[in-house]
């Protein structure tokens, strides 16, 4: 048995669970959050996916999200990869949590990997952004 390389990643937002639970649930908020994977996405013929445009090409995104629990597990797919990403929001207090875990691809090298994991530092910057200036 191995272990694959992975990062997790969390951030606080000051804004009620529920509320950064609804707007992660929603894909067609995710390119402005997502700044550096996702520029645009779209929904499909297939309901449970999502077409999208990225830096590396197009791709295809499906949300497994129970607002009960939290869970924001995605799957990403595309000509040359796929990987699943699990991802929580919970509550802190009056505000939220979102934590969310990489796992190194077998088609990434580490240091691609760990490149991309640094990048998601300035999607969750973003999110926190959008979200606590809504009022």
């Amino acid at each position: 048995m191995s272990i694959i390389s992975s990062v997790t990643k969390t951030v606080s937002i000051d804004r009620p669970f529920a509320e950064v639970f609804d707007f992660l649930a929603d894909l067609a908020n995710w390119p402005r959050w997502a700044v550096v994977n996702i520029q645009s996405i779209e929904p499909t013929d297939d309901p449970d996916w999502w077409g999208m445009s990225t830096p590396m090409g197009p791709g295809k995104l499906r949300l497994r999200a129970d607002a009960e629990l939290g869970i924001l597990d995605h799957d990403y797919l595309d000509d040359t990869a796929s990987w699943s990403v699990p991802a929580r929001v919970v509550p802190n207090g009056d505000g939220a949590e979102f934590m969310i875990t990489f796992f190194r691809p077998p088609s990434f090298t580490e240091e691609f990997f760990q490149k991309q994991v640094a990048l998601v530092d300035t999607e969750l910057a973003t999110l926190k952004k959008i979200l606590e200036e809504r009022s």
